[in-house]
């Protein structure tokens, strides 16, 4: 029998169903503003628990071009993400892997079974952070997709 994820839309709270009150969270760098956002809820969703968060950018490359990253750009992602993660109050570990696609390179630094939440603007078509969320719950990860202005 194939194992598949959860996928939750704005959920209320992220508190595990077993007894344990430690929770660790991946959070998808998909742009700036909703990132932050997302760190946000995420603080809000685990009140009271044990929470360390797991802050993931995926930095594309495409295939023609060889599997190496400008110094340049990755040091901007690379701060980018450490000021993000100095704003928020849980303990937040940064990381940004390379990849060809970008569902690929989350698919890569996410742990079997991760409780992920990806951020989203609310639009009338389906955004491609939706299509990711079904992506990793179709893998097995329990996702919430939040919906952030």
């Amino acid at each position: 029998m194939e194992t598949r994820g959860e996928l939750r839309i704005d959920p209320g709270s992220l508190a595990p169903a077993g007894e344990s009150p430690a929770i660790e969270l991946t959070v998808l760098y998909t742009e700036s503003d909703s990132t932050e956002a997302l760190l946000r809820h995420a603080v809000a969703l685990t009140a009271g628990l044990d929470a360390k968060i797991h802050l993931v950018a995926v930095h594309t490359i495409p295939y023609p071009c060889d599997f190496e990253c400008p110094a340049s750009v990755h040091a901007h992602l690379v701060n980018r993400l450490v000021e993000i993660a100095s704003r928020c109050p849980l303990p937040v570990r940064p990381e940004v892997v390379l990849a060809r696609s970008r569902a690929e390179g989350f698919q890569f630094a996410l742990e079997p079974e991760s409780t992920v939440l990806i951020g989203s603007r609310k639009h009338f078509w389906r955004t491609p952070e939706e299509k990711l969320a079904r992506i990793l719950a179709h893998d097995g990860h329990k996702v919430a997709l939040m919906h952030v202005a």
